[in-house]
């Protein structure tokens, strides 16, 4: 019968305990330092209290110099009050925002077409549009001072379709013209 070996030996532990002797050998030659049970336990406990205080912690470290970062909207913000963009940002807002501001079937019959001065002028495509947009305008400017701020939109200013020319060519009447056209 074969001879099983005491795993509990004096030849067993010594080798055990040159491999265990190596191993430390070898963790303090790169640096790395023996930390006991009962130290790595509290190290673990308070990595997590740090770590919960930090997630509790909900404001951020202010710096008063600045230093701060901050989201880019806030900063195009405080650009463009500092350096008196306010209406042209207003503008470019009303003019591509059209559509959003009165919804889609207005947009879809009256367009834009300049922005002065806190005046929109607006072309309908036909009359009867025209005559709903001058209808709608108290109610439009309501609107446009909850969504753009007051004082954005003062005026709406509604334009018909335009007329059609009648001047044809270079050579054309002054004046009325001759009004025998219609009979």
């Amino acid at each position: 019968m074969s001879e099983e070996k005491d795993p509990h030996a004096p030849e067993a532990l010594d080798a055990a305990r040159a491999i265990l002797n190596r191993m430390r050998e070898a963790a303090l030659s790169r640096g790395e330092a023996r930390i006991d049970a009962a130290k790595a336990a509290k190290f673990e406990e308070n990595a997590a209290a740090r770590k919960a205080k930090r997630r509790a912690s909900s404001a951020p470290a202010k710096y008063s110099d600045g230093r701060d970062p901050q989201e880019i909207g806030n900063l195009f913000g405080k650009i463009v009050r500092d350096r008196g963009w306010s209406a042209p940002v207003a503008v470019g807002s009303v003019l591509s925002r059209w559509s959003e501001l009165v919804g889609p079937q207005i947009a879809a019959h009256c367009i834009p077409e300049s922005f002065e001065d806190s005046t929109v002028v607006v072309r309908c495509d036909s009359t009867t549009w025209a005559t709903q947009m001058r209808l709608l305008s108290h109610e439009l400017l309501k609107h446009f001072d909850r969504e753009l701020g007051p004082g954005v939109i003062t005026v709406i200013r509604v334009l018909g379709p335009a007329a059609p020319s009648w001047r044809h060519g270079g050579r054309s009447v002054k004046g009325r013209g001759p009004r025998d056209t219609y009979g």
